[in-house]
This record gives C-alpha cells, structure tokens and sequence, in this order.
C-alpha cells in the first residue's frame, strides 16, 4: 500500500509566503463577508479529472475543480508526485452545480499562480472572491500518466486575508483531500485518499480446471470400474 505521504516542506513554506502576500494585495474586504462563515473552518469541496492538452507539452495535464462555503484570497494544492508545469490563471465562474462539472457565467475574480518546477506546490493569490460557492477550475501537469500508480491526489488549504477593526486578519482553512482523479479504472486503491486511507482491496481469483485433468480423472474411473 503506497504510504500517505505529509505535506512536502517547501509547499509548507510556499504557504507562508502566500499568507504574507495577501497582506500587501489585499483590497480589504468588509467585515461583515468575513462574518459569513469561520474562515478559519470553511469546508470546501473538489475533485480531478483528465486536464486539456497544452500546447507544446506532452505532459500529462490534470483538472481541479472546487468551491468553498466563504470567500478565499488564496490557496495551494500539495501533491505527494512532482508538479512538472502549473497553468495560470484559474477560471472563476458561478456554482451551478454541485457536481463541478462546469460553471455558470465567468467572474472577474481571478488568481495568479506558480510555484517552484518540478516540485510539490502550486500555489495562487488574488482578489478576494465575493462569496462563497464560487468555482475555481485551473490545471497542473504532473510527469506521469493519470491513471498510474500512485495516482496524484493533492491536499488544498485556502487562506482568507480581510481587514478586522483596522487590522489585517489572516485565516486558513484545510487541509481539504481532492481525491484521486476521476475516470480512471478501479483498482486496488479505489476509494483511499490521503486523508482517509483504507486497506488494500484484494481479489483472489479461481483457479480453472483443466478439462484434460477432468478427462484423465474420469478414464480412472471407468478403469476401476
């Protein structure tokens, strides 16, 4: 069973300098939206899939999608396989459908990523989103084929950075598990993620008997007889 693997040291370090960053983009936004739910426990809720060909790469590209209950300023995905390109900017639109098989009309909100390459992080600040439930599609490219084992299954902590009685107040949520990517056949790791792995789901298959053994036990039969 490939062993959970903790968050790679420089994707720890890359978060404190996303935290310290959006203290010097942040365009405050009110009190009353940090108010609209803990920033500091927001639930947030994602997956993976096969990404779209990128121009140039052979690569193998991977989707994320995933909406929040609250404003973000930022986030990182830390994958336990090497990150070997990021794409920027993510696609913000409106959630219409809790599925996060597509969004509604695109949003001005908008995020700039990047992140050492190849390495274990990508990492994206921006404005403040609005609202909650808003979703945020982008891709990443990894060196190996989707569907192999291990299969890349990222960790996404979101920070929300807002001005509180004339103070910037910094919170992180996370980390939540995006889960191994979807459209990829089942195997013995289906249903472990990161966060919540399970044991190994082993098939043991039955032996056929050779129809030569079952003629020659038969003929002894008949010889005995």
């Amino acid at each position: 069973m490939h062993a959970t693997q903790p968050v790679h040291p420089k994707a720890t370090l890359w978060l404190a300098v996303i935290v310290g960053s959006l203290a010097l983009l942040l365009a405050a936004p009110s009190v009353s939206q940090a108010e609209e739910s803990n920033p500091n426990n927001y639930n947030c809720i994602g997956h993976l899939s096969a990404g779209m060909e990128e121009e140039g790469s052979t690569e193998q590209q991977v989707a994320y999608s995933f909406y929040c209950n609250g404003p973000i300023t930022g986030y990182q995905l830390a994958a336990q396989v090497p990150v070997t390109g990021i794409s920027s900017p993510p696609l913000v639109s409106e959630l219409t459908t809790t599925l996060l098989a597509g969004g509604g009309p695109a949003l001005k909100d908008t995020f700039s990523c990047g992140g050492e390459v190849p390495g274990y992080a990508l990492n994206c600040v921006g404005v403040a989103t609005k609202n909650g439930y808003e979703l945020i599609q982008g891709q990443f490219a990894i060196g190996k084929k989707l569907c192999v084992e291990p299969r890349v299954d990222p960790l996404l902590t979101v920070t929300y950075a807002y001005s509180e009685k004339g103070a910037i107040t910094q919170a992180i949520s996370g980390p939540f598990d995006l889960g191994r990517p979807t459209g990829c056949p089942p195997d013995a790791y289906s249903g472990s993620t990161r966060l919540n792995p399970k044991p190994l789901i082993i098939t043991h298959k039955k032996s056929k008997k050779h129809p030569k053994k079952k003629a020659k036990k038969a003929a002894r039969r008949s010889a005995r007889r």
